[in-house]
């Protein structure tokens, strides 16, 4: 992953923690992942979307480690443990951005003896949104984040020489794949002049679905092998120039078919665009 600064959502009055995260696991790091104890942190709000989702999400697939739910307030002192592991969600702000963007990253971390919340060792890590983008946007994808990130855990363990700052760039290899499958997409999510099927049958010859959220939290839930749903991070009309990331996600495996990002401008929209229908239509042919 690339560099970037991370501050952390204590949604605790008068506490900003802002640190510098540009930190790629060793192998040892991995290995010792899997020895550890997994705290999946809760909101402050304890009936927030992103705090029941992850519940649900955590009890029906996390399966890689021992895991136990922790209070946000408990997070700081806990997180000195070395024998620990962590997962969170992180506001992001990248290095060399001019604009200040804040993302919301959803992070798996070791925690460490005389390490601080800030500078914890990042196993993986997802975008999920922007700052302050409402749960309901992004919180029914956590089941598919959830098996996600166990999958590219075990991947990056067992072949480490794929570790890099754009280590996700590395499923587009998988692009292919999606021959066959099921597109399952979110009208609002993607650009006028693919917001429609005939508009979509006129660049991409695959399966397409056009759904609401519920349905794609249905069958994230039910792990339906033919479906393949797009995990858009956008400003949500907030702010241009800003990264918009689009990952396509199986649901069977749990792996990337694609993954890109492209800068909000006149020309490219927060949304899914028809050149990266473009891209999977060659891929696929």
């Amino acid at each position: 992953m690339k560099k970037y600064y991370a501050l952390l959502l204590l949604l605790i009055p008068m506490i900003q923690l802002q640190a510098q995260r540009e930190y790629l696991p060793t192998q040892e790091d991995l290995d010792h992942f899997f020895t550890t104890k997994t705290y999946v942190v809760l909101e402050s709000n304890a009936i927030s979307d992103y705090n029941i989702e992850i519940q649900d999400a955590v009890k029906k697939f996390w399966d890689i480690t021992e895991y136990e739910f922790l209070k946000m307030e408990d997070f700081a002192e806990k997180s000195k443990d070395k024998n620990a592991s962590f997962l969170y969600l992180a506001g992001v702000s990248f290095e060399k951005d001019r604009s200040s963007t804040r993302y919301q990253f959803l992070c798996l971390s070791l925690g460490g003896d005389r390490v601080s919340i800030d500078d914890l060792k990042d196993v993986a890590n997802i975008p999920m949104s922007y700052y302050g983008v409402d749960g309901d946007h992004y919180a029914y994808k956590l089941g598919i984040m959830i098996r996600f990130l166990q999958y590219h855990v075990r991947l990056i363990t067992k072949n480490h020489s794929i570790v890099s700052q754009n280590v996700y760039k590395h499923y587009n290899e998988n692009m292919a794949n999606v021959r066959g499958k099921t597109l399952y997409l979110v009208e609002e999510e993607l650009a006028h002049e693919v917001s429609s099927l005939s508009k979509i049958k006129g660049i991409y010859p695959g399966e397409v679905k056009l759904v609401d959220r519920e349905t794609i939290k249905e069958l994230i839930m039910a792990e339906d092998e033919n479906a393949v749903v797009l995990h858009k991070v956008g400003p949500e009309g907030k702010k241009m120039n800003a990264r918009v990331y689009k990952i396509l996600i199986g649901l069977d495996e749990a792996k990337f078919y694609y993954f890109d990002y492209h800068k909000v401008n006149a020309k490219k929209p927060d949304a899914f665009l028809a050149s990266d229908f473009k891209k999977l239509a060659k891929a696929t042919k």
